[in-house]
């Protein structure tokens, strides 16, 4: 396979992707990270499972520092409550090899992902909705 094409392909998909895509590929990385981390915590592979953790936290601290709280305030606070405890989970669970709290934060961040494609799909519909009448 061309690895060099597979990778522009990539680059043209996140290029062209709406905010909304985005975002949900955020989610996705995040989860992924967090389930090689779990996978080498229960391996007993602490470097790895280390950098896989840190991947996930460096997603989630993207995520919190996107936010824009000029657009709600309300949803902003609430978002910003989640990634924070996510975020003390991921460390905890680093630091100290606890793969529970490595689950607790897979958990919401599967939530989160959920919740926004669900709004993605809402979205969607409604734009093809009104472009029908």
């Amino acid at each position: 396979m061309n690895t060099d094409g597979y990778a522009q392909y990539q680059q043209n998909q996140l290029l062209t992707a709406s905010p909304a895509k985005l975002l949900l590929a955020a989610y996705d990385g995040a989860i992924r990270f967090c389930r090689i981390g779990a996978e080498k915590m229960r391996e007993g592979k602490l470097d790895e499972q280390s950098t896989n953790i840190n991947k996930a936290l460096a997603i989630v601290c993207e995520l919190l520092s996107t936010l824009r709280e000029d657009v709600d305030p309300l949803l902003v606070a609430r978002l910003k409550s989640l990634y924070t405890y996510v975020i003390e989970k991921l460390a905890h669970a680093n630091l100290n090899n606890d793969l529970s709290s490595l689950e607790e934060a897979t958990k919401i961040l599967l939530q989160l992902r959920e919740a926004w494609a669900e709004a993605e799909r809402i979205l969607q519909q409604q734009g093809n909705a009104e472009k029908a009448a």
